[in-house]
């Protein structure tokens, strides 16, 4: 159910980083460690399955709206997941 506006202290715009601001250039990323990165964690931060869930339902987004600055780099195995990273 919608909430009025009024009932919130402070309303920030909805800003995300761009993918030049949260990637290095010279690395690959999985999808779960973009979507730690996108909330300010280490990449390689230990968090719940529901948390990590929770992550990838903005991640995702972020990579698909992204995608014209994104390279991907296929599994290079059965069990890992795909990679990205910044196109040169």
């Amino acid at each position: 159910m919608p909430v009025p506006k009024d009932e919130f202290d402070n309303l920030p715009p909805c800003d995300f980083y761009t993918p030049e601001e949260l990637l290095e250039a010279d690395q690959m990323y999985s999808v779960y460690e973009i979507a730690r990165l996108l909330q300010g964690l280490d990449p390689n931060a230990e968090i719940d399955r529901e948390t990590e869930d929770i992550l990838l339902d903005w991640a995702i987004p972020w990579i698909m709206t992204n995608a014209d600055d994104l390279v991907v780099g296929e599994p290079r195995t059965d069990d890992e997941p795909g990679y990205y990273g910044l196109k040169p």
